[in-house]
C-alpha cells in the first residue's frame, strides 16, 4: 500500500512540473534570424497555452500571422503558419524552461531555418 502511495505522489508530482513547463510557454517572445542573404528580421511570437493546445500569433515585418492547429506535447510544440500569399508554414518547437528560451524551425521554400527566441518581457 505504501509503494503504491508512493508512486501515485511522484506520478503527481511529475504531471504538476510538466503543467508548469507547458504553462511557462505562454507569454511573449522574441527573436531574429539572418536570411540567406545576410538581411536580419527580428521575430515576435505570443504564445496562449491552454492544456495541450496552443494558440496566439506570429510577427515578423507586416501583419501578425494566426497560430493553426497548435499542439504542445512536454517540451515540444508545433503549429502552422499561412503567409498572405496562402503559403503554409510548419513550425517545430522546443521549449527550455531552465534556460527560459523557444527553439524553432522551418522551412519556407528550399530554406530552412532556426530560430531561438527569448521571453520578451515588455
Amino acid at each position: 500500500m505504501k509503494r503504491k502511495t508512493l508512486i501515485t505522489g511522484a506520478l503527481l508530482c511529475f504531471v504538476t512540473v510538466a503543467l508548469a513547463a507547458i504553462a511557462g510557454l505562454s507569454g511573449k517572445w522574441k527573436g531574429s534570424l539572418k536570411d540567406p542573404e545576410g538581411n536580419d528580421h527580428n521575430f515576435h511570437l505570443v504564445f496562449n497555452v491552454d492544456g495541450e493546445k496552443l494558440t496566439g500569433t506570429a510577427q515578423a515585418e507586416g501583419d501578425p500571422l494566426d497560430i493553426q492547429e497548435g499542439k504542445v506535447t512536454g517540451d515540444d510544440f508545433k503549429f502552422k503558419l499561412t503567409d498572405p500569399d496562402g503559403n503554409v508554414i510548419p513550425v517545430y518547437g522546443k521549449y527550455v524552461a531552465a534556460g527560459d528560451s523557444v527553439s524553432l524551425n522551418f522551412e519556407e521554400g528550399a530554406a530552412k531555418f532556426h530560430v531561438t527566441f527569448l521571453r520578451d518581457d515588455k
